[in-house]
């Protein structure tokens, strides 16, 4: 037996942070091919809902509590966003330049990190590589507002809802995190060349399943 200690060295973890953020559009098979990078991206909130007990009631007593089903959601904030975005915001090219709104949405992915500090190496810890699936922005709000002695660029955000994608062995989910700290670090390296490119090979989001393939293919 030993006594618990609080604030050790070393243990005083933080989560801060968001880069590197790729977006994917999802293929007519329920793949996600051709990342590209997502640049000005501000944050994401990461906002999930439900997992909320219901209880029953008998012999004057609570019986037990059904728990009802969890849902993934989030919010993107950005400066700007990818060309490959606008048929997920509900725009389609009418003509070369030219931007029809109110148009049907595209189901995308979406990849970025978030960096883990502590008091010894701070920022330098490591990070959580954030996976999302079957992603669907809503309408959101733009303002415009004229040019004064304090501009400000615009930022855009949207509201995110997705569909969950199968797991083998698991409840389906829409979002997969990962821990540079405690993952095998070739096996990350590998995922890290589908989800960012390499040299021979397009950036793309494999799905969980393969994702725990990969993650399990070097021996402990």
């Amino acid at each position: 037996m030993s006594k618990l200690l609080w604030d050790s060295v070393g243990e005083r973890l933080y989560e801060t942070g968001v880069q590197q953020g790729v977006l994917y559009v999802r293929d007519d098979t329920g793949a996600y091919p051709m990342g590209v990078p997502w640049n000005g991206l501000i944050g994401v909130t990461e906002s999930p809902s439900g997992g909320e007990p219901t209880p029953s009631y008998a012999n004057n007593i609570k019986y037990l509590n059904l728990m009802s089903a969890e849902e993934f959601g989030a919010s993107i904030e950005a400066f700007t966003y990818p060309e490959e975005f606008e048929e997920c915001d509900g725009s389609a090219e009418g003509a070369p330049g030219v931007s029809l709104g109110q148009q049907g949405r595209t189901t995308f992915g979406l990849a970025y990190k978030t960096l883990l500090g502590n008091d010894v190496d701070n920022e330098e810890y490591g990070y959580k590589l954030h996976l999302v699936y079957g992603a669907l922005a809503a309408p959101s709000e733009k303002s415009y507002q004229t040019i004064n002695d304090s501009p400000e660029a615009i930022t855009f955000s949207w509201e995110v809802t997705t569909t969950p994608v199968n797991v083998e062995g698991m409840k389906p989910t829409a979002v997969v995190t990962l821990d540079s700290t405690k993952v095998n670090a070739l096996d990350l390296a590998t995922l890290e060349d589908m989800l960012f490119g390499a040299e021979a090979s397009e950036a793309s989001l494999p799905l969980p399943d393969e994702v725990i393939t990969i993650m399990s293919t070097t021996a402990v």
